[in-house]
């Protein structure tokens, strides 16, 4: 496959991903479990993007990005899906777009719209790659996972059921397909345990998964570790020099666009905590520090007095 050009490219993208993504949008496209119909974001490179929003019944849990290479030689899908039905659904995209078997599925961590819908790829033969981090992380987790996804996914949940990935790596897989260099990377601590990126150097696109967010509010978890996270950011994801960004959540778009509302956002953040610290404040009032110039995200009102509270943990004691 030939290299691809790079701006026009980049301009090209604009077109299909026009609507705006919006929490207050409860499924862009209701004829299929998929919240959005899978756009090609580069030649080759396609994803369905989630909603902006927490998983609900009306985007069944479709609130992330399912992304797919085509390699010429077989499909890479990029996340297996929050449900069974959720993969299934993916299934019948690529087969509209392309006669390639989807030969490998990665999850981007162990998360439960990462790995859920592993059971429909294990049903179709297909192999699963990890992060042995997230592959943990579904193993002690994944029967709590299910329950919650069971519990606002309702029907839509049926033929669900937990399947670890088949194999696993620590740093770096290299996967070459057809005539496409695929890296998978684990590039440092992130958002959640084995967060990876995948990377395409001769197409200047990664596939960022929760590295990156877009157009909704970075949730933190209590195993979050911000400084970890901007640090990865800065010495090995940013050197990467992307082009495109698909991000973990949010439309596909370049590192400027990510980096302010992902590390930008961290560093505002900690900035506010770290200052907050200093006069003396305490837990109780961390809840409530400035955040305004990210209020217009999505998920602002669910995350933002979380993510302080999350962030004080971590650096009273830094």
């Amino acid at each position: 496959m030939p290299k691809l050009p790079s701006l026009l490219a980049c301009a090209a993208i604009a077109l299909p991903l026009a609507a705006h993504a919006s929490e207050d949008i409860p499924d862009q496209y209701p004829q299929s479990p998929l919240y959005s119909k899978p756009v090609e974001v580069i030649p080759h490179v396609w994803s369905a993007i989630g909603a902006t929003a927490p998983p609900t019944y009306e985007n069944a849990g479709h609130n992330n990005n399912l992304s797919f290479i085509l390699t010429g030689a077989g499909v890479v899908v990029i996340n297996g899906g929050a449900s069974a039905q959720l993969a299934e659904a993916l299934h019948a995209e690529i087969r509209t777009i392309t006669d390639q078997p989807v030969v490998l599925v990665i999850n981007e961590n162990g998360q439960g719209h990462a790995m859920l819908g592993n059971s429909y790829w294990r049903d179709q033969g297909v192999e699963i790659l990890a992060h042995a981090d997230a592959a943990h992380e579904f193993e002690e987790y994944g029967a709590q996972i299910l329950e919650g996804m069971k519990r606002y996914n309702r029907d839509r949940a049926e033929g669900t059921r937990l399947v670890a990935p088949d194999r696993t790596f620590e740093e770096r897989e290299v996967i070459e397909l057809g005539d496409v260099r695929i890296e998978v990377l684990h590039l440092g601590p992130a958002h959640s345990p084995g967060d990876i990126q995948v990377w395409l150097p001769d197409w200047d696109i990664v596939i960022a998964g929760d590295m990156a967010f877009h157009e909704r509010m970075p949730p933190i978890f209590a195993d979050t570790v911000t400084s970890e996270w901007v640090e990865t950011w800065e010495t090995a994801f940013e050197p990467l020099g992307a082009t495109y960004v698909i991000p973990g959540h949010g439309h596909p778009t370049n590192m400027a666009q990510v980096r302010r509302y992902t590390r930008d956002y961290l560093v505002y953040l900690r900035g506010q905590i770290r200052a907050h610290i200093d006069e003396g404040g305490d837990l109780s009032e961390a809840y409530y520090v400035d955040q305004s110039p990210y209020a217009h995200l999505d998920t602002y009102e669910e995350l933002a007095t979380k993510n302080a509270g999350r962030v004080f943990e971590e650096m009273e004691w830094e």
